[in-house]
């Protein structure tokens, strides 16, 4: 077949096997998980599938009372689905990069809009950072996750990550911030000064601020998820 034929067109971009596992990398923004059991997915992230596989949202109840109030004010930011079954499934987010992690005794935070897929070996929860509660309307909800097994998360363009050291702490824009490692506990500082330049409503004047020893991932490209407060 000649050059640009339907043909030509379909070999080029059609899905590959890559042998790769669980999780694969099917385009740097396509996902592909060979499924045999059961993975948490964001929801609305299946773009295709083949096989016999089940999509149900994560019941509030099915991880105690807790979750049930954490998911209730989350909204659709953290809402989870089970896909279980066998098959392949394609998950994508707005056409956001995707970097595959693998967990092996690990812990890591990842802001919850930025969670694609988990296997069910990793325990998960949701967290509420207070502290920005107070100066963000709804505050910031993340999602801890640790154990073992694969992790997709997702990036406007290519992630960046700082090493976080007692020497060097890292301060980022929470609405940069994607993720950063399970032993750290940012805390939230506020620039009066460049509030009272550039209006209250700007994001530099407020700040995460990583101390100790980890890392934090942030993504070049301020996602607004939430306002802040006037």
């Amino acid at each position: 077949m000649g050059r640009y034929s339907l043909e030509d067109f379909i070999q080029s971009t059609e899905e590959r096997d890559l042998g790769q596992g669980i999780f694969e990398l099917e385009r740097e923004r396509l996902l592909e998980v060979n499924l045999n059991s059961m993975v948490w997915t964001k929801m609305g992230s299946m773009v295709a599938y083949t096989g016999n596989i089940k999509f149900t949202r994560e019941g509030v109840l099915e991880h105690g009372l807790g979750k049930l109030v954490k998911v209730s004010l989350t909204g659709e930011g953290v809402s989870l689905t089970k896909a279980e079954g066998r098959g392949k499934l394609y998950l994508a987010d707005k056409g956001k990069k995707i970097s595959v992690l693998k967990l092996e005794n690990d812990s890591i935070f990842v802001n919850g809009n930025d969670i694609l897929a988990f296997e069910n070996t990793i325990n998960w929860d949701i967290k509420l950072m207070k502290k920005l509660a107070g100066v963000m309307a709804g505050g910031l909800f993340n999602v801890k996750l640790e154990g073992n097994g694969m992790v997709a998360i997702t990036t406007h363009h290519d992630p960046v990550t700082f090493r976080v050291t007692k020497e060097r702490p890292v301060f980022t824009d929470p609405n940069a911030t994607v993720a950063w490692s399970g032993n750290l506990e940012p805390e939230i500082k506020t620039d009066i000064s460049l509030k009272s330049f550039v209006g209250r409503g700007s994001g530099e004047s407020i700040q995460m601020v990583f101390r100790g020893e980890g890392f934090v991932v942030v993504q070049p490209y301020e996602e607004i998820y939430f306002q802040a407060q006037t």
